[in-house]
């Protein structure tokens, strides 16, 4: 039987209108009419196709799987039907310019459009996250007429796209990837085999255009020799009409612990004398031109781990409100009741909607970033908005998927032994979390990129910005009386205490000894997510605060905004203090120990 989703449209609203701001989006070109109404009227309709279209899909999906017969893959029932409504309705242009074909929102929009699909049906919806990947990838470093020839089915979604990267002996290493390209007049033929390709293979639409990350016969070694290309399944000609079939192959799919309808695909390129290819950007720029890909999909990951949060959470939630399950402890004499009312039940539901709301705070935040720096007036804006994006992009990521495998885990606990059992639908939400913190960058890549890279590359002006950005909310927490801001203030201060010192020591760190950065760098990012989670939330309660003061809005859900907000300063900022002691002192024995003693 189908599990219900229903889209947390009161706290996506509130983060949308309050909290990230819609006049900033309202003040950018070309969004002037970005409205209430407008965003009350996306959202809506989003919310229908996720939870009407995408999640009773999900069980199926979970447990037929995607199939892989006579060298094609065949999806499980009603996925094409869902795809083709989604198409149909214009989401796949979402967030694209409308001189491009798209519908030309905010990311700020199409990023809680995606937090829903990808809650209703994870494995479908990732085919949707590669789509604005590729999209953003040939917009920005094709040419003319590869734009021409293949963006129009692309942003439509007639066609879809993937990424590949992956090589049996370069996996994180990048720079070790083997496949080959040479030029053949105004192509190139493109030879290797690429792994772990999401979507490399399936029949959702006509045509797949594969992202290709190649070699040219005069390349240099690394990273720096890599160029990309657009690998297209089936040939297209010039009149845009499909051709012959491309020297394209799926060898396999792999059979995985989750996201069993997805496929992932092994694919070789060439087996008859090479696959035709488009150069994508400059000879050897392929890492820059593949990486306007990966950052996209590395939030786009990071929005998966808080969907599947939300969905656990829901699962959980629910669940603990019909279990009837001992007595209260407080009223030993009474009759059992629903596990709901156990303390620890309540401590596991208020951890997860806690850090669910303040992943979903962080994430939103980053979209807002990403419209300001494509459309900000003002250049010093602009780039202030491109450093926030760098900076938050490895914190999104990695922080909300370690929480997805945490907050779906702690699911399963809520539900008990039953949720062992996959009847319920509770543990595939576990299953399917476990891969976000490895793919799009391993998450301890991405604590390295933060602290080598984008915490240091400015000389730390964004990080900076950033923590004098949270530190100015400390006045205001004071200001408003009762116990809820007090306890918010006082963990919240020591948290930005904290996470200032231990970014200067990282960052003086990363320029003296690598590996002891390294070796903390992981601690680093969850602190920094801790605390600027704790931000957001303390934020929210000011401004929930307010409207309730006003009486605006709905009381109830106000209330719930504030009490959230304490448990989480309470419960998850404190530990931003061990956190700092282990950047600062945890290093030495994991670079000490000796291998044998392992």
């Amino acid at each position: 039987m189908p599990i219900p989703f229903t889209p947390p449209l009161a706290d996506i609203r509130f983060v949308l209108t309050r909290l990230v701001g819609l006049e900033q989006l309202a003040a950018l070109p070309s969004y002037e009419a970005v409205s209430a109404d407008v965003i009350e009227a996306v959202l809506g309709e989003a919310a229908k196709i996720a939870g009407e279209v995408f999640a009773p899909l999900n069980d199926v999906g979970d447990k037929r799987g995607a199939r892989f017969e006579n060298g094609s893959v065949t999806m499980p029932p009603g996925y094409r039907e869902a795809y083709k409504a989604f198409v149909d309705g214009g989401w796949n242009g979402l967030p694209v310019a409308s001189d491009l074909g798209g519908q030309g929102l905010p990311w700020s929009i199409a990023m809680p459009v995606q937090e829903m699909l990808q809650a209703a049906n994870l494995s479908l919806a990732l085919c949707t996250l590669l789509n604005q990947g590729a999209i953003e990838a040939v917009e920005a470093h094709g040419d003319t007429a590869l734009k021409t020839k293949f963006l129009p089915k692309l942003v439509s979604g007639a066609w879809t796209g993937t990424m590949n990267l992956t090589e049996p002996q370069a996996g994180s290493d990048v720079g070790a990837v083997r496949c080959k390209a040479v030029r053949d007049g105004e192509c190139y033929r493109i030879t290797g085999q690429k792994i772990f390709i999401s979507y490399g293979d399936h029949d959702l639409t006509e045509n797949i255009l594969h992202l290709v990350l190649a070699r040219l016969p005069d390349a240099p070694e690394g990273t720096r020799g890599l160029s990309l290309f657009l690998v297209p399944k089936i040939l297209v000609k010039d009149d845009g009409n499909l051709g012959a079939a491309n020297d394209v192959r799926v060898v396999s799919i792999e059979h995985k612990l989750g996201q069993h309808a997805s496929p992932t695909c092994v694919m070789a390129f060439g087996d008859k004398g090479g696959a035709v290819g488009y150069l994508v950007g400059a000879p050897h720029g392929g890492m820059a031109a593949m990486f306007t890909m990966m950052n996209n999909a590395r939030i786009g990951v990071g929005l998966q781990g808080l969907a599947l949060m939300e969905r656990a959470y829901q699962q959980a939630r629910d669940y603990a409100k019909t279990r009837v399950q001992s007595r209260d402890i407080r009223k030993p004499k009474d009759a059992p009741v629903t596990i709901i009312h156990h303390p620890d039940v309540r401590r596991m539901l208020l951890w997860m909607k806690a850090h669910i709301e303040a992943a979903r705070a962080l994430a939103y935040a980053a979209a807002l970033a990403i419209d300001i720096s494509k459309l900000a007036r003002d250049e010093k804006q602009k780039q202030a908005a491109h450093a926030r994006v760098d900076l938050l992009t490895p914190v999104v990521k990695a922080w909300l998927t370690d929480l997805s495998n945490e907050v779906t885990s702690m699911a399963v606990q809520v539900f008990g032994g039953m949720g062992y059992i996959e009847e319920t639908g509770a543990a595939q939400h576990m299953r399917d979390a476990r891969v976000l913190a490895i793919y799009e960058g391993t998450n301890g890549i991405q604590a390295n990129d933060l602290v080598f890279r984008k915490l240091a590359r400015d000389g730390g002006t964004a990080f900076m910005d950033l923590l004098d950005e949270m530190e100015s909310l400390l006045p205001e927490l004071a200001k408003h009386p009762g116990d809820d801001c007090t306890a918010m203030h006082k963990h919240l201060k020591n948290a930005l205490e904290n996470l200032r010192a231990s970014g200067g020591w990282m960052a003086k760190k990363a320029k003296e000894d690598a590996s002891v950065a390294a070796a903390s760098a992981a601690p680093f990012l969850r602190l920094m997510g801790n605390a600027v989670g704790g931000y957001y939330l303390a934020k929210s309660a000011v401004l929930a605060q307010e409207d309730l003061t006003s009486r605006a809005g709905d009381a109830d859900f106000l209330a719930g905004k504030i009490m959230t907000a304490r448990f989480y300063a309470e419960h998850v900022l404190p530990q931003c203090n061990a956190l700092a002691v282990t950047v600062v002192e945890g290093a030495k024995v994991s670079l000490t120990m000796l291998e044998e003693t392992f």
